[in-house]
C-alpha cells in the first residue's frame, strides 16, 4: 500500500472509529492480529473485537467525544499522528462524580500498516493534563489534596 494509503487508513481510526464511533470501520481497518502498545492504559488490545470494546468503553464514559487531527505525518509502512480528543465530563471519569468540566488530551500515534491494515500502534497520551484538567492531580506548584 502508498504512504498516501496508509494515511487514509490512520485518518480513519481518528476521525471514523473514535470521532464518530462507526465501530464497523475497525472490522475493515484494525488486522485480527493487531497489537496495541500505550502505557497509559491498562487493558490490552488485540484485534478489532478489543478495539471496539475501547472505542465503546471511552465513548460511553464521555459525551460530546471528538478528535481534531493536527499532523499526519508517514514514512514506509509507518504513520505519526498527532491529535487532541475532546469532551466534556458529564458521567464521571475514573469512579468520580461528574465535574461538568470540558476535557482535552492530546495525543501522539504511531501506526503500523500492512496489507491494507493497522497491525500495530503506540500511544503517547498527556494523560496528567486530562487528570488536572477534572482536579485529580495538582497543577504544578499545588499541594495533593
Amino acid at each position: 500500500m502508498s504512504v498516501d494509503g496508509n494515511k487514509a487508513i490512520a485518518r480513519r481510526w481518528c476521525d471514523e472509529l473514535w470521532g464518530k464511533g462507526n465501530l464497523a470501520v475497525a472490522d475493515e481497518i484494525v488486522a485480527p492480529g493487531y497489537v496495541r502498545h500505550d502505557p497509559g492504559d491498562p487493558f490490552a488490545a488485540e484485534g478489532p473485537e478489543d478495539v471496539r470494546r475501547l472505542v465503546r468503553t471511552v465513548r460511553d464514559a464521555v459525551s460530546d467525544f471528538h478528535i481534531t487531527v493536527e499532523d499526519v505525518i508517514a514514512e514506509g509502512d509507518k504513520v505519526v499522528v498527532r491529535y487532541t480528543a475532546a469532551s466534556t465530563d458529564t458521567r464521571g471519569l475514573l469512579g468520580r462524580p461528574p465535574t461538568g468540566k470540558p476535557v482535552h488530551a492530546t495525543a501522539i500515534q504511531i501506526f503500523r500498516v500492512a496489507a491494507g491494515q493497522i497491525v500495530e500502534s503506540w500511544t503517547n497520551r498527556d494523560d496528567l493534563g486530562m487528570l488536572r484538567q477534572l482536579g485529580v492531580a495538582p497543577e504544578p506548584g499545588q499541594a495533593l489534596r
